[in-house]
């Protein structure tokens, strides 16, 4: 298990990149956890499009609360659909996916734990409307991989364009990427920094 307080990891990003610096100095400090429950969050991530770690909607969590569960499971999916997602009218697509994950669920035993990060990427992406970002969701917030960038977050996107001065016109990826390649083995660490910085002013 990836521990997120590594004194070495920070110390390396401190030195390694000036906004990152700056953040970490300010004390800001990243919120996180995990359920450790894969198909939880999965479900999370479809159903708000955002984990709800993340969530200032907290739509999944209201949906949780109206089915009387608080880790989602394929055996309880029944009751989570009936009175928690019912009230919220998903898109046929949404609940296509939402029945493909409970369907792959109940037919393979999974240790994700055990997996490589390419092994859960090979995984999940089985699973029809299961796409890059919501992998990354998973690898960076639910299995607190140390490795991961998600490049398709618009959260991260608008911060790194804010806090590096990126042109989000010209190959914006490749520069975050660029950016991201300082941030050595830490790369989730950076990531997390990053996000938390949102809601202050750096300047």
């Amino acid at each position: 298990m990836w521990l997120l307080s590594t004194q070495t990891a920070i110390q390396h990003l401190r030195q390694s990149d000036a906004v990152l610096a700056k953040i970490i100095d300010r004390g800001i400090v990243p919120d996180w956890e995990s359920t450790r429950n894969v198909f939880h969050d999965l479900v999370s991530c479809i159903v708000e499009q955002q984990i709800h770690y993340r969530s200032s909607k907290k739509i999944f969590a209201k949906a949780l609360d109206r089915s009387g569960i608080s880790q989602l499971m394929p055996a309880n999916f029944g009751p989570f659909e009936q009175f928690g997602l019912a009230p919220l009218a998903l898109s046929e697509a949404k609940y296509a996916t939402l029945l493909a994950v409970v369907e792959f669920w109940n037919t393979h035993t999974f240790d994700f734990e055990a997996m490589s990060d390419a092994a859960v990427r090979t995984t999940l992406s089985a699973i029809n409307g299961i796409g890059p970002w919501t992998i990354d969701m998973i690898l960076l917030f639910t299995l607190q991989r140390p490795q991961v960038v998600p490049y398709e977050d618009y959260h991260l996107k608008q911060i790194m364009i804010a806090h590096y001065s990126l042109d989000p016109k010209v190959k914006l990826k490749a520069q975050m990427r660029a950016v991201a390649s300082s941030w050595g083995d830490h790369t989730s660490l950076a990531v997390l920094y990053l996000l938390a910085s949102k809601q202050f002013s750096m300047y």
